[in-house]
């Protein structure tokens, strides 16, 4: 693990995103002790800012957002030393006013899967992070940020965005249901990553991209494959854009709390838990290890 490359920050792509341009660029296939990753991970330099890329789904898009091996990707990334991921991911509007193709930065998250494995912590190590404000003030505030430097974008600052587990999209009642609730978006990848991000005391930040209105407008077509992949095309290059303004900026030292998030969270005394948990959880709990 001390043989490989370092990457401050991490880029996870979602749908249609699965390139950055890079300079100095080469890809590692890692293993962690959770299985595979989505994929290969690129490394290369965004001006003086080493990232690591990984496409959410796999090259091709083969993975669905169920058979996602969230702890397999932050466990790779968390190797690499990477500090703070940026997420970019499609998803359906539950408000009039984020029109498709407009981006949201969201600051709540609702969790409505249901089949994913969603922590580190088990086999005998027990940790209860704090999840109150899920996604990183400061990373969230400078990615909106770089989105409005496209004067043709509109970004939605905050909001409540509802993960479902899919694949298939929401049923009328369901959608009509969520907007009750406030939420303002939905999609079916920020869970468990935003969690396991957390625990591994990193910031966590997501560009959604939204390319419809889900099944609750009248008057637009429910969403439907063609609809998402057509409105995705013209979102990806946005995104990159973005991405390309933003990465180059994250050169300083952390001031948010994401960075020590376990700090008061593990409640199992170290001296209890099995070593071979202590062994599989590696670059995440090293600190408080090796204590």
């Amino acid at each position: 693990m001390t043989d490989l490359p370092r990457a401050t920050v991490g880029i996870i792509g979602g749908t249609g995103l699965y390139d950055m341009q890079m300079e100095n660029v080469q890809e590692l296939t890692l293993s962690t002790p959770y299985g595979e990753p989505s994929g290969p991970i690129t490394i290369g330099r965004m001006g003086d800012v080493t990232a690591a890329f990984l496409p959410r789904h796999g090259i091709g898009h083969r993975i669905s957002p169920t058979e996602l091996n969230s702890r397999a990707n932050i466990h790779a990334l968390k190797q690499l030393g990477v500090e703070r991921v940026v997420s970019v991911s499609a998803v359906g509007s539950l408000r009039e006013e984020i029109a498709p193709l407009h981006m949201v930065v969201p600051d709540q998250l609702i969790d409505r899967t249901r089949l994913r494995e969603s922590t580190f912590f088990s086999d005998g190590l027990v940790a209860h992070i704090s999840f109150a404000d899920p996604f990183c003030a400061g990373l969230s505030a400078l990615l909106a940020n770089a989105v409005e430097e496209d004067a043709s974008a509109t970004v939605h600052r905050g909001g409540a965005l509802i993960v479902m587990e899919g694949p298939a999209f929401s049923t009328r009642a369901e959608s009509a249901l969520y907007r009750s609730w406030g939420a303002s978006i939905i999609g079916m990848t920020a869970l468990p990553e935003a969690k396991l991000a957390r625990e591994a005391e990193m910031c966590y930040a997501t560009l959604a991209c939204a390319t419809d209105y889900d099944v609750w407008h009248d008057e637009y077509a429910s969403v439907t494959v063609e609809v998402v992949i057509q409105n995705l095309e013209r979102n990806v290059a946005s995104s990159r854009e973005t991405l390309g303004r933003l990465i180059p900026r994250l050169t300083s030292g952390r001031t948010c709390g994401c960075g020590d998030a376990l700090r008061n969270a593990i409640v199992t005394p170290m001296h209890l838990a099995p070593q071979e948990t202590l062994e599989r959880l590696g670059p995440i709990v090293s600190r408080y290890t090796n204590k």
